[in-house]
């Protein structure tokens, strides 16, 4: 079964010509492996991220000892939501203006993390059909020029160029709309990380002057005179 199945491809492969078609199976293989890495990424991006905003607020209820506790936390914690905190909290003791900046700068650096390797999949789900209308284009003018040599139409003559131009077309989409379901998928499960950075975000601010951590810098300035 499995060599029918190897034999049947080979004569796509063939009959859609080698060039363009393993060049569709590359794109393909490479779009694959991308969208695992990604996958990878952001689901671990998404990993515990209420439970981490309960423990680093549990912590900060220490005033003495609360930063050093919840930088503990996040650093011993995956995920950009954790990577933001940590980033604000190493910023208390300036005040919650160099908070904010702090936390905003991070999600912009985390952000972009979660995006690269996007604009490959993006690149593959356009690519990958025009490719294939290249060789749906080459099948056609096989087709003709086969009329041409022979003088006269016949399905055998053109069956070939028009074979060849219909296996391109269907590799082309073949590679093409799983990849553009992937890239989406990632869009889909990043927005929701985004959104998730963002709550997160204020809430760990909101709670910083709940609890009083805005007045530390005067606190600090008050103890050096």
């Amino acid at each position: 079964m499995e060599t029918q199945s190897t034999a049947t491809f080979l004569t796509y492969i063939h009959d859609g010509g080698p060039p363009i078609m393993w060049t569709l199976v590359g794109l393909f293989v490479i779009g694959i492996a991308i969208t695992i890495w990604r996958l990878v990424i952001i689901l671990i991006a998404m990993f515990n991220t209420k439970s981490l905003y309960k423990k680093v607020h549990k912590a900060l209820q220490d005033r003495e000892n609360g930063i050093k506790k919840a930088s503990a936390i996040c650093a011993k914690t995956p995920g950009p939501v954790a990577t933001i905190v940590h980033a604000g909290l190493s910023r208390v003791h300036r005040g919650i203006d160099h908070v904010e900046k702090a936390v905003e700068s991070a999600g912009a650096v985390e952000m972009a993390f979660l995006e690269n390797g996007l604009v490959w999949l993006a690149t593959i789900a356009n690519i990958a059909p025009m490719i294939g209308f290249f060789g749906t284009v080459a099948g056609m003018i096989l087709a003709f020029r086969n009329i041409a040599a022979a003088g006269d139409v016949e399905p055998s003559i053109v069956a070939s160029g028009i074979s060849m131009a219909l296996i391109t077309t269907a590799g082309g989409l073949l590679v093409a709309i799983p990849i553009q379901i992937a890239y989406n998928l990632c869009v889909y499960l990043i927005d929701r990380i985004v959104v998730s950075m963002e709550e997160n975000a204020s809430m760990f601010i909101d709670t910083l002057v709940d609890l009083g951590y805005d007045n530390i810098e005067n606190e600090n300035a008050a103890g050096v005179n």
